[in-house]
């Protein structure tokens, strides 16, 4: 049995040193030092995954080191992760351990949490759940207090939820939001605020719309719908849009429209190329764009959503990966220039490194 602690001590000498590398791969485009939005040090991831490890009858929380599939990393402890998240393993693991029902085939827990308090806990089986198995989850449910879901091969059990709520404030106004199992969240919920923060000050408040690709939840987008007149999102999964028209109901955003389509599909759409029964009722030649937000998967922007974000005035950037986003400076860097650079230290103790970048057209 292990403590997963990290040593804090030299955290901030690791986010410096990220810093300059950081700054050394984009000297090429800006002089700029990025602005730095550390992460708490411990409890600031709000969702993880531990794969169940059995042994002699009991059940445990497992890592594996990469390429190390058959030697597990026994647990009790998970530091990185929320104090609520902390709290909730051992008991969640006790009552599994005191139920054969709940433990038979048990694969793995995940737990989702946010830092409003809310959590939801999923166990994963390698086995049909029935109606027993339900009767025991619902106990353990009722212990917890908080939900609990099950999954196996086709099948997910739903006893009473399957999402979470978030709530938290920016600048001085409360913002809420449904988080669906499953679907993306940002699992650091000090680095979101911060990301939320800062995207908010780089546009400032214009008398112009906004675009936005790969919108998820409307995370970024229903606080940054006050910045703008109009705003117009895209998201491909039908989970993440469906929890950002909830969203957007709850926050009470009057300006804001949600399509579900691929980054792809909308370059399509806004050159003519083709038209969108999705866009039936949305009128592109009525918004007046100013600014394109995009944040992008880790493979970052397509050649072709590129070239259509470039004729942008000002392109808002957040990638959770710097290489690719160097790769498509190549091409954006011809036609703008770097007003804003921050670093998000979305997974400390990591060489992963998140970014945002302002560009303004030269």
């Amino acid at each position: 049995m292990a403590l997963y602690r990290v040593n804090t001590d030299d955290y901030q000498d690791q986010l410096h040193k990220k810093a300059q590398r950081l700054s050394e791969a984009y000297r090429e485009f800006t002089h700029l030092e990025p602005e730095l939005f550390p992460s708490p040090p411990i409890h600031y991831r709000l969702r993880a995954e531990f794969k169940v490890w059995h042994e002699g009858g009991v059940a445990h929380y497992a890592m594996y080191r990469q390429g190390e599939h058959k030697k597990p990393f026994i647990i009790d402890e998970f530091t990185v992760g929320s104090e609520l998240m902390n709290t909730l393993m051992p008991k969640v693991l006790e009552t599994v351990n005191g139920s054969e029902v709940l433990r038979k085939r048990l694969f793995s827990a995940e737990f989702l949490t946010t830092l409003s308090g809310d959590a939801l806990i999923t166990l994963i089986y390698h086995k049909r759940l029935d109606e027993i198995w339900e009767q025991e989850a619902r106990a353990l449910q009722n212990k917890l207090g908080f939900p609990i879901l099950g999954r196996s091969r086709k099948q997910k059990v739903v006893l009473e939820r399957d999402y979470v709520t978030e709530q938290f404030e920016i600048d001085g106004k409360q913002y809420q939001y449904k988080q669906v199992e499953g679907s993306f969240t940002q699992p650091n919920g000090e680095i979101c605020r911060s990301m939320i923060h800062w995207a908010k000050s780089a546009c400032g408040k214009m008398n112009s719309d906004l675009l936005e690709l790969y919108c998820g939840n409307g995370n970024l987008t229903i606080p940054l719908s006050e910045n703008f007149q109009k705003v117009l999102a895209t998201e491909i999964s039908k989970v993440s849009v469906n929890s950002a028209q909830e969203n957007i109901r709850t926050n009470g955003v009057s300006n804001l429209n949600i399509v579900r389509l691929s980054s792809e599909e909308f370059t399509q759409a806004i050159d003519k190329v083709r038209p969108f029964r999705r866009l039936a009722e949305i009128d592109l030649d009525s918004y007046s764009f100013d600014t394109v937000l995009v944040d992008p998967p880790r493979a970052g922007l397509d050649q072709d959503t590129c070239t259509m974000v470039a004729r942008f005035p000002r392109i808002l950037y957040i990638s959770c990966n710097p290489e690719t986003q160097l790769e498509n400076l190549r091409l954006l860097s011809k036609t703008h220039r770097i007003d804003r650079f921050a670093l998000f230290d979305q997974f400390p103790y990591t060489d992963h490194t998140e970014t945002g970048l302002l560009l303004v057209r030269r």
